[in-house]
Protein backbone atom coordinates (compact mmCIF):
# COMPACT_ATOMS: atom_id res chain seq x y z
CA UNK A 1 0.00 0.00 0.00
CA UNK A 2 2.73 2.78 0.49
CA UNK A 3 3.62 2.69 -3.01
CA UNK A 4 0.19 3.90 -3.49
CA UNK A 5 -0.02 6.39 -0.51
CA UNK A 6 0.70 9.26 -2.89
CA UNK A 7 -1.81 8.00 -5.75
CA UNK A 8 -4.36 8.05 -2.97
CA UNK A 9 -3.46 11.41 -1.72
CA UNK A 10 -3.97 13.02 -4.95
CA UNK A 11 -6.92 10.99 -5.73
CA UNK A 12 -8.83 12.09 -2.76
CA UNK A 13 -7.43 16.13 -3.43
CA UNK A 14 -9.09 15.83 -6.60
CA UNK A 15 -12.29 14.31 -5.72
CA UNK A 16 -12.78 16.66 -2.98
CA UNK A 17 -12.14 19.66 -5.48
CA UNK A 18 -14.74 18.39 -7.79
CA UNK A 19 -16.85 17.58 -4.89
CA UNK A 20 -17.29 20.49 -3.46
CA UNK A 21 -17.99 22.43 -6.67
CA UNK A 22 -21.20 23.56 -7.04
CA UNK A 23 -23.17 21.27 -9.18
CA UNK A 24 -26.09 18.83 -9.76
CA UNK A 25 -25.81 16.93 -6.91
CA UNK A 26 -25.43 20.19 -4.79
CA UNK A 27 -28.44 21.55 -6.25
CA UNK A 28 -30.53 18.51 -5.88
CA UNK A 29 -29.64 17.69 -2.31
CA UNK A 30 -29.75 21.32 -0.94
CA UNK A 31 -33.09 21.38 -2.93
CA UNK A 32 -34.50 18.34 -1.61
CA UNK A 33 -33.31 19.11 2.46
CA UNK A 34 -34.62 23.03 2.06
CA UNK A 35 -38.01 21.40 0.63
CA UNK A 36 -38.85 18.62 2.28
CA UNK A 37 -36.50 17.72 5.64
CA UNK A 38 -33.17 16.56 6.61
CA UNK A 39 -34.12 12.65 6.07
CA UNK A 40 -34.89 13.15 2.51
CA UNK A 41 -31.20 15.66 2.06
CA UNK A 42 -29.51 12.49 3.57
CA UNK A 43 -31.29 9.77 1.38
CA UNK A 44 -30.83 12.55 -1.54
CA UNK A 45 -26.77 12.31 -0.39
CA UNK A 46 -26.99 8.52 -0.08
CA UNK A 47 -27.89 8.16 -3.81
CA UNK A 48 -25.50 10.38 -5.01
CA UNK A 49 -22.85 8.31 -3.40
CA UNK A 50 -24.63 4.89 -4.54
CA UNK A 51 -24.25 6.70 -7.97
CA UNK A 52 -20.40 7.32 -7.31
CA UNK A 53 -20.28 3.38 -7.17
CA UNK A 54 -21.38 2.84 -10.56
CA UNK A 55 -18.65 5.12 -12.17
CA UNK A 56 -15.76 3.26 -10.31
CA UNK A 57 -17.23 -0.17 -11.48
CA UNK A 58 -17.07 0.99 -15.09
CA UNK A 59 -14.38 2.35 -14.81
CA UNK A 60 -12.63 -1.05 -12.67
CA UNK A 61 -14.08 -2.96 -15.43
CA UNK A 62 -12.28 -0.67 -18.46
CA UNK A 63 -15.63 0.35 -19.67
CA UNK A 64 -14.66 3.43 -18.89
CA UNK A 65 -12.05 3.29 -21.75
CA UNK A 66 -14.43 2.19 -23.64
CA UNK A 67 -16.43 5.03 -22.85
CA UNK A 68 -13.92 7.73 -23.68
CA UNK A 69 -13.58 6.50 -27.14
CA UNK A 70 -16.88 6.19 -28.32
CA UNK A 71 -18.60 9.51 -28.94
CA UNK A 72 -21.97 7.12 -29.80
CA UNK A 73 -21.76 5.87 -25.81
CA UNK A 74 -20.60 8.80 -24.37
CA UNK A 75 -23.07 11.67 -26.46
CA UNK A 76 -25.72 8.69 -25.27
CA UNK A 77 -25.01 9.41 -21.44
CA UNK A 78 -24.85 13.07 -22.17
CA UNK A 79 -28.49 12.81 -23.75
CA UNK A 80 -29.98 10.62 -21.03
CA UNK A 81 -28.27 13.25 -18.40
CA UNK A 82 -29.19 16.58 -19.86
CA UNK A 83 -32.71 15.56 -20.23
CA UNK A 84 -33.19 14.57 -16.62
CA UNK A 85 -31.48 17.85 -15.85
CA UNK A 86 -34.45 19.65 -17.62
CA UNK A 87 -37.25 17.13 -16.07
CA UNK A 88 -36.27 18.50 -12.88
CA UNK A 89 -35.84 21.52 -13.56
CA UNK A 90 -38.77 22.18 -15.11
CA UNK A 91 -40.65 20.64 -12.29
CA UNK A 92 -39.12 23.37 -10.20
CA UNK A 93 -39.91 25.82 -12.22
CA UNK A 94 -43.49 25.44 -11.60
CA UNK A 95 -42.90 25.77 -7.67
CA UNK A 96 -45.73 27.64 -6.30
CA UNK A 97 -45.46 30.34 -2.97
CA UNK A 98 -46.33 28.55 0.45
CA UNK A 99 -50.32 29.33 1.02
CA UNK A 100 -49.34 28.93 4.57
CA UNK A 101 -48.10 31.73 6.45
CA UNK A 102 -46.31 28.90 9.59
CA UNK A 103 -43.55 27.33 8.26
CA UNK A 104 -43.43 24.06 10.61
CA UNK A 105 -46.85 23.66 8.85
CA UNK A 106 -45.77 23.98 5.56
CA UNK A 107 -42.66 21.56 6.36
CA UNK A 108 -45.50 19.02 7.76
CA UNK A 109 -47.04 18.73 4.49
CA UNK A 110 -43.60 18.45 3.13
CA UNK A 111 -43.03 15.15 4.96
CA UNK A 112 -46.37 13.72 4.12
CA UNK A 113 -45.87 14.39 0.33
CA UNK A 114 -45.10 11.28 -2.03
CA UNK A 115 -41.86 12.27 -2.09
CA UNK A 116 -40.44 9.47 -0.22
CA UNK A 117 -37.00 7.76 0.90
CA UNK A 118 -36.66 5.89 -2.18
CA UNK A 119 -37.80 8.63 -4.26
CA UNK A 120 -34.95 10.57 -2.44
CA UNK A 121 -32.16 8.07 -3.41
CA UNK A 122 -33.78 7.40 -6.94
CA UNK A 123 -33.07 11.15 -7.45
CA UNK A 124 -29.61 11.66 -6.19
CA UNK A 125 -28.81 8.59 -7.46
CA UNK A 126 -29.99 8.98 -11.20
CA UNK A 127 -28.81 13.39 -11.04
CA UNK A 128 -25.22 11.50 -10.22
CA UNK A 129 -25.03 8.73 -12.63
CA UNK A 130 -26.47 10.74 -16.05
CA UNK A 131 -23.78 13.73 -15.16
CA UNK A 132 -21.50 13.59 -17.90
CA UNK A 133 -19.38 15.42 -16.13
CA UNK A 134 -18.93 13.11 -13.60
CA UNK A 135 -18.27 10.44 -16.43
CA UNK A 136 -15.42 12.65 -17.32
CA UNK A 137 -14.21 12.98 -14.64
CA UNK A 138 -13.83 9.04 -13.16
CA UNK A 139 -12.65 8.30 -16.60
CA UNK A 140 -9.61 10.68 -16.56
CA UNK A 141 -9.13 9.96 -13.37
CA UNK A 142 -8.82 6.13 -13.71
CA UNK A 143 -7.23 6.61 -17.35
CA UNK A 144 -4.56 9.59 -16.39
CA UNK A 145 -3.82 9.63 -12.46
CA UNK A 146 -4.46 5.73 -11.65
CA UNK A 147 -1.25 3.55 -13.07
CA UNK A 148 -2.04 0.31 -15.03
CA UNK A 149 -0.34 -1.55 -12.62
CA UNK A 150 -2.32 -0.45 -9.40
CA UNK A 151 -3.86 -3.52 -8.16
CA UNK A 152 -8.05 -3.88 -8.18
CA UNK A 153 -8.37 -3.76 -4.37
CA UNK A 154 -6.34 -0.58 -4.00
CA UNK A 155 -8.87 0.90 -6.96
CA UNK A 156 -11.31 -0.48 -5.18
CA UNK A 157 -10.34 1.17 -1.56
CA UNK A 158 -10.21 4.88 -3.85
CA UNK A 159 -14.06 4.28 -5.07
CA UNK A 160 -14.78 3.19 -1.42
CA UNK A 161 -13.31 5.99 0.08
CA UNK A 162 -14.64 8.54 -2.75
CA UNK A 163 -18.62 6.72 -2.08
CA UNK A 164 -17.72 7.69 2.38
CA UNK A 165 -16.46 11.24 1.31
CA UNK A 166 -19.42 12.10 -1.10
CA UNK A 167 -22.09 11.08 1.63
CA UNK A 168 -20.59 12.95 4.48
CA UNK A 169 -19.84 15.59 2.44
CA UNK A 170 -23.75 15.75 0.91
CA UNK A 171 -25.06 14.59 4.37
CA UNK A 172 -23.26 18.02 5.83
CA UNK A 173 -24.98 20.29 3.24
CA UNK A 174 -28.45 18.30 3.62
CA UNK A 175 -27.65 19.37 7.57
CA UNK A 176 -26.97 22.99 6.97
CA UNK A 177 -29.92 23.38 4.28
CA UNK A 178 -32.24 21.74 6.99
CA UNK A 179 -31.40 23.53 9.18
CA UNK A 180 -34.24 25.55 11.51
CA UNK A 181 -32.90 28.55 11.47
CA UNK A 182 -32.09 28.51 8.12
CA UNK A 183 -35.10 27.54 7.00
CA UNK A 184 -37.16 30.31 8.67
CA UNK A 185 -34.87 32.89 6.84
CA UNK A 186 -35.73 31.32 3.30
CA UNK A 187 -38.36 29.17 3.55
CA UNK A 188 -41.38 32.23 2.43
CA UNK A 189 -38.81 32.42 -0.82
CA UNK A 190 -38.54 28.88 -1.67
CA UNK A 191 -40.79 28.94 -4.16
CA UNK A 192 -38.50 31.56 -5.49
CA UNK A 193 -34.93 29.33 -4.84
CA UNK A 194 -36.41 26.73 -6.43
CA UNK A 195 -37.49 28.51 -9.75
CA UNK A 196 -34.22 30.25 -10.10
CA UNK A 197 -32.64 26.63 -9.36
CA UNK A 198 -34.83 25.26 -11.77
CA UNK A 199 -33.72 27.83 -14.57
CA UNK A 200 -30.01 26.33 -13.63
CA UNK A 201 -30.54 23.36 -13.58
CA UNK A 202 -32.02 23.70 -17.58
CA UNK A 203 -29.22 25.94 -18.69
CA UNK A 204 -26.81 23.20 -17.50
CA UNK A 205 -28.94 20.60 -19.08
CA UNK A 206 -29.22 22.57 -22.01
CA UNK A 207 -25.27 23.42 -22.48
CA UNK A 208 -24.69 20.08 -21.86
CA UNK A 209 -26.89 19.21 -24.97
CA UNK A 210 -25.11 21.79 -27.30
CA UNK A 211 -21.89 21.37 -25.93
CA UNK A 212 -19.18 19.29 -28.01
CA UNK A 213 -17.38 16.45 -26.62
Amino acid sequence: MTPFLAQFAIVAVAHLLALISPGPDFIVVSKNSLSYSRKIGIYTALGVALGISIHVFYSLVGIGFIISKSILVFNLIKILGACYLIFIGYKMLRSKPSKASDTNLVVEENQKSNFTPFSAVKNGFLVNVLNPKATLFFVALFTQVIVPNTPQFVKIIYGIEMMLATFIWFTFVSHLFSHKTFKEKIFKWRHVVDRVTGVVLIAIGLKVLISSR
